[in-house]
Protein backbone atom coordinates (compact mmCIF):
# COMPACT_ATOMS: atom_id res chain seq x y z
CA UNK A 1 0.00 0.00 0.00
CA UNK A 2 1.41 3.46 -0.64
CA UNK A 3 2.31 6.15 1.71
CA UNK A 4 -0.75 8.06 2.88
CA UNK A 5 -1.05 11.31 0.75
CA UNK A 6 2.20 9.91 -1.37
CA UNK A 7 0.84 9.34 -4.87
CA UNK A 8 -0.05 5.78 -6.25
CA UNK A 9 2.79 4.66 -8.45
CA UNK A 10 1.15 2.87 -11.52
CA UNK A 11 2.16 0.97 -14.77
CA UNK A 12 0.05 -0.06 -17.71
CA UNK A 13 0.91 -2.63 -20.20
CA UNK A 14 -1.16 -2.54 -23.41
CA UNK A 15 -0.75 -5.41 -26.47
CA UNK A 16 -0.78 -3.26 -29.43
CA UNK A 17 -1.71 -5.45 -32.64
CA UNK A 18 -6.30 -5.39 -32.29
CA UNK A 19 -5.88 -3.84 -28.62
CA UNK A 20 -4.46 -0.54 -29.47
CA UNK A 21 -4.85 -1.02 -33.15
CA UNK A 22 -8.32 -2.28 -35.55
CA UNK A 23 -5.72 -4.66 -37.47
CA UNK A 24 -2.83 -6.53 -37.03
CA UNK A 25 0.09 -3.94 -37.84
CA UNK A 26 2.28 -7.05 -39.29
CA UNK A 27 0.63 -7.33 -41.72
CA UNK A 28 -0.68 -3.98 -42.76
CA UNK A 29 2.77 -3.24 -42.62
CA UNK A 30 3.88 -5.56 -44.96
CA UNK A 31 0.48 -4.44 -47.38
CA UNK A 32 2.25 -0.68 -46.87
CA UNK A 33 5.98 -1.68 -47.45
CA UNK A 34 5.16 -3.62 -50.23
CA UNK A 35 1.96 -2.58 -52.30
CA UNK A 36 -1.29 -4.61 -53.05
CA UNK A 37 -0.06 -6.47 -55.49
CA UNK A 38 2.74 -8.39 -54.10
CA UNK A 39 0.95 -8.36 -50.72
CA UNK A 40 -1.59 -10.80 -52.56
CA UNK A 41 0.64 -12.57 -54.25
CA UNK A 42 2.94 -13.15 -51.50
CA UNK A 43 0.07 -14.42 -49.16
CA UNK A 44 -1.55 -16.64 -52.04
CA UNK A 45 2.51 -18.80 -52.03
CA UNK A 46 2.01 -18.59 -48.12
CA UNK A 47 -1.07 -20.20 -47.47
CA UNK A 48 -0.28 -23.21 -46.85
CA UNK A 49 2.35 -21.89 -43.96
CA UNK A 50 -0.82 -19.60 -42.47
CA UNK A 51 -3.22 -22.82 -42.77
CA UNK A 52 -0.71 -25.28 -40.62
CA UNK A 53 -0.82 -22.30 -37.95
CA UNK A 54 -3.93 -21.70 -38.23
CA UNK A 55 -4.59 -25.38 -37.17
CA UNK A 56 -1.51 -25.18 -34.40
CA UNK A 57 0.63 -27.56 -36.39
CA UNK A 58 3.34 -24.20 -36.90
CA UNK A 59 4.66 -22.45 -33.84
CA UNK A 60 4.14 -18.44 -34.03
CA UNK A 61 7.71 -17.83 -33.86
CA UNK A 62 8.12 -19.96 -36.67
CA UNK A 63 5.55 -18.74 -38.71
CA UNK A 64 6.42 -15.56 -38.65
CA UNK A 65 10.06 -15.52 -39.45
CA UNK A 66 9.09 -17.81 -42.77
CA UNK A 67 6.80 -14.69 -43.52
CA UNK A 68 9.14 -12.05 -42.59
CA UNK A 69 11.86 -14.30 -44.94
CA UNK A 70 9.44 -14.11 -47.83
CA UNK A 71 8.89 -10.76 -47.65
CA UNK A 72 11.83 -8.57 -46.09
CA UNK A 73 14.94 -11.15 -46.35
CA UNK A 74 18.18 -9.31 -47.86
CA UNK A 75 16.18 -5.78 -47.68
CA UNK A 76 18.99 -3.00 -45.99
CA UNK A 77 18.35 -2.46 -42.40
CA UNK A 78 18.32 1.29 -43.27
CA UNK A 79 14.98 1.08 -46.04
CA UNK A 80 13.51 -0.82 -43.12
CA UNK A 81 13.61 1.43 -40.87
CA UNK A 82 12.80 4.33 -43.12
CA UNK A 83 9.59 2.12 -44.36
CA UNK A 84 8.97 1.74 -40.62
CA UNK A 85 9.04 5.55 -40.07
CA UNK A 86 6.48 6.47 -42.67
CA UNK A 87 4.25 3.50 -41.45
CA UNK A 88 4.11 4.35 -37.56
CA UNK A 89 3.78 8.31 -38.41
CA UNK A 90 1.69 7.71 -41.48
CA UNK A 91 -0.47 4.89 -41.65
CA UNK A 92 -0.81 3.96 -37.56
CA UNK A 93 -2.75 6.53 -36.96
CA UNK A 94 -5.50 5.61 -39.10
CA UNK A 95 -6.22 2.44 -37.64
CA UNK A 96 -6.25 3.47 -33.96
CA UNK A 97 -8.80 2.40 -31.62
CA UNK A 98 -10.29 6.04 -30.43
CA UNK A 99 -11.50 4.55 -26.91
CA UNK A 100 -7.69 2.42 -26.48
CA UNK A 101 -6.14 5.23 -27.10
CA UNK A 102 -7.89 7.75 -24.76
CA UNK A 103 -7.21 5.12 -22.18
CA UNK A 104 -3.37 5.30 -22.78
CA UNK A 105 -3.83 8.94 -22.47
CA UNK A 106 -5.58 8.22 -19.23
CA UNK A 107 -2.91 7.00 -18.17
CA UNK A 108 -0.14 9.00 -18.94
CA UNK A 109 -2.41 12.12 -17.85
CA UNK A 110 -2.13 10.43 -14.09
CA UNK A 111 1.45 9.64 -14.52
CA UNK A 112 1.09 6.27 -14.89
CA UNK A 113 4.33 4.76 -16.59
CA UNK A 114 3.12 3.08 -20.25
CA UNK A 115 5.01 0.80 -22.10
CA UNK A 116 3.46 -1.25 -25.01
CA UNK A 117 4.21 -5.03 -25.17
CA UNK A 118 4.26 -6.78 -28.50
CA UNK A 119 4.99 -9.04 -31.09
CA UNK A 120 5.03 -6.57 -33.63
CA UNK A 121 8.79 -5.65 -34.84
CA UNK A 122 10.07 -2.29 -33.27
CA UNK A 123 11.14 -1.37 -36.84
CA UNK A 124 7.43 -0.24 -37.20
CA UNK A 125 5.72 0.52 -33.84
CA UNK A 126 8.92 2.15 -32.30
CA UNK A 127 8.54 5.74 -33.51
CA UNK A 128 5.01 6.09 -32.83
CA UNK A 129 5.69 4.96 -29.15
CA UNK A 130 8.45 7.82 -29.11
CA UNK A 131 6.51 10.52 -30.28
CA UNK A 132 4.01 9.45 -27.53
CA UNK A 133 6.90 9.09 -25.21
CA UNK A 134 5.92 5.86 -24.20
CA UNK A 135 8.23 2.66 -23.83
CA UNK A 136 8.05 -0.28 -25.88
CA UNK A 137 8.80 -4.23 -25.45
CA UNK A 138 8.86 -5.74 -28.60
CA UNK A 139 10.16 -8.23 -31.38
CA UNK A 140 13.18 -7.83 -33.15
CA UNK A 141 14.46 -8.47 -36.09
CA UNK A 142 17.66 -9.98 -36.97
CA UNK A 143 19.78 -7.97 -39.50
CA UNK A 144 23.49 -9.57 -40.74
CA UNK A 145 26.61 -6.81 -42.65
CA UNK A 146 23.61 -3.84 -42.31
CA UNK A 147 20.48 -6.54 -44.09
CA UNK A 148 17.35 -8.09 -42.58
CA UNK A 149 17.64 -11.87 -42.64
CA UNK A 150 14.06 -12.95 -42.43
CA UNK A 151 14.86 -14.16 -38.91
CA UNK A 152 14.14 -12.97 -35.33
CA UNK A 153 16.86 -11.89 -33.08
CA UNK A 154 15.40 -13.53 -29.98
CA UNK A 155 11.78 -15.05 -29.12
CA UNK A 156 8.53 -14.08 -30.65
CA UNK A 157 6.78 -11.31 -27.90
CA UNK A 158 4.15 -13.56 -27.75
CA UNK A 159 2.75 -15.45 -24.60
CA UNK A 160 4.94 -16.14 -21.92
CA UNK A 161 7.70 -14.24 -23.54
CA UNK A 162 5.99 -11.21 -22.81
CA UNK A 163 6.13 -11.76 -19.02
CA UNK A 164 9.66 -13.03 -19.49
CA UNK A 165 10.69 -9.71 -20.93
CA UNK A 166 8.50 -7.08 -19.18
CA UNK A 167 9.84 -9.01 -15.55
CA UNK A 168 13.55 -8.52 -16.98
CA UNK A 169 12.81 -4.53 -17.50
CA UNK A 170 10.71 -4.31 -14.57
CA UNK A 171 10.64 -5.06 -10.94
CA UNK A 172 6.56 -5.11 -10.34
CA UNK A 173 7.16 -5.34 -6.95
CA UNK A 174 8.07 -1.09 -7.29
CA UNK A 175 4.12 -0.54 -8.78
CA UNK A 176 0.69 0.10 -6.35
CA UNK A 177 -1.35 -0.71 -9.21
CA UNK A 178 -0.59 -2.35 -12.78
CA UNK A 179 -2.64 -2.80 -14.80
CA UNK A 180 -2.79 -4.76 -18.52
CA UNK A 181 -5.09 -4.73 -21.70
CA UNK A 182 -4.79 -7.34 -24.58
CA UNK A 183 -7.31 -9.37 -26.68
CA UNK A 184 -5.70 -12.97 -27.31
CA UNK A 185 -4.91 -15.60 -25.70
CA UNK A 186 -1.25 -14.64 -25.93
CA UNK A 187 -2.18 -11.37 -23.71
CA UNK A 188 -3.59 -13.92 -20.89
CA UNK A 189 0.06 -14.06 -19.35
CA UNK A 190 0.55 -10.55 -19.47
CA UNK A 191 -2.81 -9.94 -18.03
CA UNK A 192 -2.52 -12.39 -15.16
CA UNK A 193 0.49 -10.17 -13.77
CA UNK A 194 -1.94 -6.83 -13.18
CA UNK A 195 -4.02 -6.07 -10.37
CA UNK A 196 -6.59 -5.04 -13.11
CA UNK A 197 -7.38 -6.93 -16.01
CA UNK A 198 -8.58 -6.18 -19.44
CA UNK A 199 -9.68 -8.39 -22.19
CA UNK A 200 -11.26 -7.15 -25.42
CA UNK A 201 -12.26 -4.40 -23.41
CA UNK A 202 -12.60 -2.23 -26.70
Amino acid sequence: MSELGKAAKGIAFFDFDGTITRKDSFIDFIRFAKGWPRFILGFALLMPILILYKLKLLANHTAKQLVIRYFFAGMPLEKMKELGKQYALTRLPQILRREAFEKLKWHMNRQHQVVVVSASADLWIMEWCKKLNIECISTQLETKQGKITGRLAALNCYGIEKVRRIQTQFNLEEYDRIYAYGDTSGDLPMLALAHEKYFRCF
